[in-house]
């Protein structure tokens, strides 16, 4: 695997042969992906690097929608405003996260150092529309992978919940 390190921000198009998303892993690299970003994550300080660097990641927690057990995923953390949000790119079907968020929409978010409650709202309707209209205008590249695929890119916005 080339672990060159690829700033995130650099990425100008989907299409990019150094991005990530385009490099070709073993199934052995892919099955631990995740948990070495997420252990960097958390020994950094929300800090990773790699082909992350320089990106602003987020940790969601989920409740597995079958297994009821937790489920971490890094994510980007994008924003509208105040508002956060997080997508990602799909292949055939949607990604396990957003299956949980949609079973259970309590969450868990670390971000930048801090861990907080929040609730995932997975937008449907004219709600997904509206979104999704403005951040594909926003995002090249969730707007040139949304070309290419028929599903709708997955949105769901995060709200911190208050504490009580």
């Amino acid at each position: 695997m080339d672990n060159t390190p690829v700033d995130a921000k650099e990425t100008t198009s989907y299409d990019d042969p150094d991005a990530p998303w385009n490099r070709e892993f073993s199934a052995d690299e892919m099955a631990g992906w995740n948990d070495g970003v997420v252990r960097e994550f958390r020994e950094n300080n929300g800090q990773v690097g790699g082909d992350y660097a320089g990106a602003t990641l987020l940790l969601l927690t989920t409740t597995g929608a079958k297994s009821g057990k937790p489920h971490v995923v890094p994510l980007g953390a994008l924003y509208r405003g105040d508002v956060m949000y997080v997508s990602s790119f799909i292949e055939d079907r949607y990604p396990a996260w957003y299956h949980n968020a949609k079973a259970d929409p309590l969450v868990t978010i670390e971000l930048a150092g801090e861990k907080f409650a929040a609730t995932a709202d997975v937008l449907t309707g004219e709600r997904y529309d509206e979104f999704a209209a403005w951040a594909l205008a926003q995002n090249s590249l969730l707007a040139e992978y949304q070309a290419k695929v028929d599903k709708p890119l997955p949105l769901v916005v995060l709200t911190r919940t208050k504490p009580e």
